[in-house]
């Protein structure tokens, strides 16, 4: 493709512009495209790539975070409420931050955080409390600290904050212990909040009718991946989580509005434009919150603007960002609860699939298909990018009394044979799979497309691999040393360009030889 020909591509679809040699926003732009511009490093000498620099933390628990790149500094959050700023060309200290979380947290999933949000000379991440902080981008002084959800009562904060004009944009997570999630923004300024948009329809909403009974004050649908955002429309695309308790829903008759589900929110007031809902009344675990990357594609001759994604329910999916009508759906792994997903949005089940107290076996597994990964666009090629898991569980149905800031589940899974993995190109237009690759198990870690012709995926077993963007073939491996859980990143400095990515403590910058 053209240089020129990129261009138009990158001036029609909603993506502030920023510096190709930096990485801003938790996406790489707001469309969630995860797209490097930079082309030093390409498919020619990506064979002779090599570390420049290695810096080791020591901290505690998983790193899943995209650092920012910006001026040659990095900025990086870590587990347990931890974060640095470095030297982007030498990993060398600037500052450091770190806040003790209180005893006694109830989590699902552990202490990590997935990055900052930065505006000017403000950075902006939440601790794994429910706080959001804004520290000063030079030093790493807490400029101030708000409040967001209450700890003792399940909730949890990982995720990247999202930047829309002057409001600071951030979800939750804790559909585990029978909270109620929500999408808040908040004042870059000031800390105080704009406004609040709840995820689960309360009585008087226009989904309260999903609703059984009270259930809707026990519904999940945490939103604790980072979301995507449209200047052009002023809207800013959520996914949602699992209703609550996940595998009973006994105690949820409905649809359960609006678990599982993408929102679309006015971004001046929070107010809902539209939803879908990816899989009604889910009783699997299947998180709708995969980031939604938008993208202008062009679906049965018609040019459309898009928003994409890979979800756990072992379906892609294609709407139209404009009013959330579905476009289509395709199955990328093996999947046994629905036939397809029909012209009117909604899964055509397969009996026998709910869970039970004897087990039922249901492909995707507890995982799904695809989980959290971050996913990477090409405008060069057209092709989605993401990890991707074949993995069956037993799934099995208990009965839980709901005790408030307590584990409600109604549920556990068991596993009676070994999942494995692939990185999948799929043609977001069409739904069609153009190339994957098989790994041993499912893969934790993002993926990273360039300009250069390249994608960059990583495994559990350590590897970061570099594929042909267009093909698949692997042009480069490097084994790291540790599982890598963490997306990477391209950044350039001086007209040197580097990937970077976590893997276990350490942060590994690579670069071409000079």
């Amino acid at each position: 493709m053209k240089p020129s020909s990129l261009i138009c591509l990158l001036l029609i679809v909603p993506a502030l512009a920023q510096a190709p040699e930096d990485w801003t926003t938790y996406g790489k732009n707001n469309a969630g495209w995860r797209f490097s511009e930079l082309t030093s490093i390409n498919t020619n000498n990506v064979p002779s790539l090599a570390p420049a620099w290695i810096r080791q933390f020591g901290s505690n628990g998983g790193n899943e975070t995209t650092p920012l790149v910006v001026g040659g500094l990095m900025y990086l959050t870590g587990p347990s409420n931890t974060a640095w700023a470095l030297d982007a060309r030498t990993g060398q200290a600037i500052w450091s931050y770190k806040k003790a979380s209180p005893a006694g947290l109830n989590l699902c999933c552990g202490q990590v955080n997935r990055g900052f949000a930065l505006q000017g000379d403000k950075l902006f991440k939440v601790n794994i409390e429910g706080v959001l902080v804004a520290l000063e981008a030079k030093s790493g002084v807490t400029l101030w600290e708000t409040k967001i959800a209450d700890y003792k009562k399940g909730y949890s904060a990982t995720a990247a904050p999202l930047m829309v004009k002057n409001l600071v944009v951030t979800g939750i997570a804790g559909a585990e212990f029978g909270t109620r999630g929500f999408v808040e923004a908040y004042y870059a300024d000031t800390g105080k909040r704009a406004w609040r948009f709840d995820t689960v329809a309360a009585e008087g909403d226009p989904g309260a009718a999903s609703w059984g009974g009270d259930s809707w004050k026990r519904g999940g649908a945490s939103t604790w991946i980072t979301g995507t955002y449209d200047p052009e429309l002023n809207l800013i695309y959520w996914g949602t989580g699992n209703p609550g308790p996940d595998m009973n829903g006994d105690v949820r008759p409905g649809d359960n509005l609006y678990t599982c589900s993408m929102v679309a929110l006015d971004a001046e007031t929070g107010k809902l434009k539209w939803h879908y809902q990816f899989t009604p009344h889910d009783l699997h675990d299947w998180d709708a919150i995969s980031d939604p990357v938008l993208a202008n594609l062009t679906v049965k001759g018609k040019p459309v603007k898009a928003l994409i994604q890979a979800n756990r329910n072992g379906f892609f999916y294609a709407l139209d960002r404009t009013n959330g009508k579905f476009l289509h759906a395709r199955a990328y792994t093996k999947v046994t609860w629905a036939d397809s997903i029909g012209p009117d949005g909604k899964p055509v089940l397969i009996g026998g699939n709910e869970p039970s107290e004897e087990g039922t076996r249901t492909c995707p597994g507890l995982g799904g298909g695809h989980n959290w990964q971050a996913q990477a666009y090409s405008p060069q090629t057209g092709l989605l990018y993401f990890p991707s898991s074949q993995h069956c569980m037993l799934f099995y149905k208990t009965k839980q009394d709901y005790l408030d800031g307590q584990w409600y589940q109604a549920s556990t899974v068991g596993e009676n044979e070994h999942g494995v993995g692939s990185i999948i190109a799929i043609d977001p237009a069409t739904g069609d799979t153009k190339w994957h690759f098989d790994m041993v198990s499912g893969t934790s870690a993002g993926m990273l497309a360039t300009a250069g012709g390249l994608v960059f995926g990583s495994d559990g077993q350590g590897y970061l691999i570099a594929f042909n963007a267009r093909t698949g073939k692997v042009l480069w491996k490097f084994q790291t040393g540790a599982p890598v859980a963490a997306p990477p990143i391209s950044y350039a400095i001086n007209g040197r360009q580097y990937v970077a990515v976590m893997s276990g403590q350490s942060l590994i910058a690579f670069a071409v030889p000079k």
